[in-house]
């Protein structure tokens, strides 16, 4: 018996499960695409996802998403993603477990693209054949077959044994922009917004509103993502981003972190595919 699912083709599919609908976990299931794996997305909602039009996570409300031509469907149960399996066209997402998918059948992959920074991580390798975590946290041979770097100046940077970098506080840059560019929930709350991704805004503008608290752009520039509508946030979480770069403003396209961390979850899983016994120490970077 096989563990693999035959396509309408009478092709065997693999089963490639990633943690998170955010940027990161599109990125690498739109990379994943095309090469014989049927790929679920589970939703977990922490940390909630902002950059949205550069994720399949709507579908999981029912939206039509495409992103570089791969499009998602939701799956709302058990009996509904196994109906899928070997038949979905692109990407499924679904708001079932970790727990719920080990059930359904032995994964093949499992990428833990949730970038839970400040989590403690569970030991993922003997829930897949081949498990890949990316960003802090994560260790090489310890709770993940392979970690990949997700530090700016490191990012993609594959690590076999040993662990990535501890998350400092430091986003990314922005253009000139750090931190200040994302407005964060002060407390616990049902956040409100009906402002689009990719509108423009100026300071002082009300993006939306956590319970009664209004909470305003820091600066004018373009909204590159937002928390969905009437969802729970926690204190502290990320509610919107705002993109200070003008005409170079972007919110629908990964940018070239984003792509870089994509790729070096490939890389590692063909490492990972190709059996070679794993070197201590040894770290790849993605060839640019």
């Amino acid at each position: 018996m096989t563990n693999q699912t035959p396509d309408r083709r009478g092709r065997h599919r693999r089963l490639a499960v990633i943690l998170g609908t955010n940027e990161f976990g599109s990125a690498v299931a739109v990379r994943l695409h095309g090469r014989d794996y049927d790929i679920v997305m589970s939703h977990d909602p922490s940390p909630p996802v902002i950059r949205r039009k550069m994720a399949f996570h709507d579908a999981l409300f029912g939206e039509t998403v495409m992103i570089e031509g791969v499009t998602a469907e939701r799956a709302e149960d058990s009996l509904a993603l196994r109906g899928r399996l070997g038949r979905a066209e692109g990407v499924i997402v679904t708001d079932l477990g970790l727990l719920d998918l080990i059930a359904i059948r032995t994964l093949d992959v499992l990428i833990d693209a949730r970038m839970q920074k400040y989590v403690v991580k569970p030991d993922l390798r003997w829930l897949a054949k081949s498990t890949i975590g990316l960003g802090p946290g994560f260790a090489g041979g310890h709770n993940c077959d392979i970690a990949v770097e997700t530090r700016p100046g490191k990012a993609g940077a594959i690590i076999e044994q040993g662990a990535t970098d501890e998350a400092d506080g430091t986003p990314a840059p922005l253009g000139d922009a750090l931190g200040e560019r994302f407005g964060r929930a002060a407390i616990n709350g049902r956040w409100h917004s009906a402002i689009d991704i990719g509108t423009r805004v100026y300071k002082g503008f009300v993006i939306g509103h956590l319970g009664s608290i209004a909470v305003q752009a820091p600066f004018d520039g373009l909204l590159r993502g937002v928390v969905r509508d009437d969802t729970e946030v926690p204190a502290g979480a990320k509610l919107f981003e705002v993109d200070p770069r003008g005409r170079l403003a972007n919110a629908t396209e990964f940018d070239p972190r984003i792509k870089t961390i994509a790729d070096g979850a490939l890389r590692a899983l063909a490492i990972r595919e190709s059996g070679l016994p794993l070197q201590p120490g040894r770290t790849i970077h993605l060839v640019k």
